[in-house]
């Protein structure tokens, strides 16, 4: 029972490791020229130049190519360099925008501190009304 779990789960892993290797090996194909191989990336288009050296086959990119490949890495260089840096302004200003619009506890206690005396008084206001109207009509009746 156990040499079944643990069967299963190594085959399946073979059989995606040989599927990834056959298309590594598909990826590529070499072509015989005059002075060695040229060797193109299916994927990217992308050629080298090949030459057999002590039975190992060692490949240069040629100069155009590598030039492009440069300029791509250079450029996506300056995009993530340039996304960083707008990454950073904006979480700045975030939280710039967010703690200036927060008042401190000090102010906070003093704006209730306004409130309260301002609700005393208008209360003292009122009040001072229902005084001033009882006395005006001692006859009148509340319900």
């Amino acid at each position: 029972m156990r040499l079944k779990h643990i069967l299963i789960p190594a085959a399946l892993v073979s059989l995606v490791a040989a599927s990834a290797f056959s298309e590594e090996a598909d990826r590529y194909r070499l072509e015989k020229s005059a002075n060695g191989y040229v060797r193109m990336d299916t994927q990217t288009g992308a050629m080298s130049l090949c030459e057999e050296r002590s039975g190992q086959l060692v490949c240069k990119t040629a100069a155009d190519e590598r030039a492009a490949f440069q300029d791509q890495v250079d450029r996506l260089q300056n995009s993530v360099k340039a996304l960083d840096e707008r990454v950073a302004k904006l979480e700045n200003s975030l939280a710039a925008r967010f703690e200036s619009t927060l008042p401190s506890e000090e102010d906070f206690n003093k704006t209730m501190g306004y409130m309260e005396r301002f609700l005393r008084s208008f209360m003292d206001i009122v009040k001072d009304m229902d005084k001033d109207e009882d006395g005006a009509k001692p006859n009148s009746q509340k319900t």
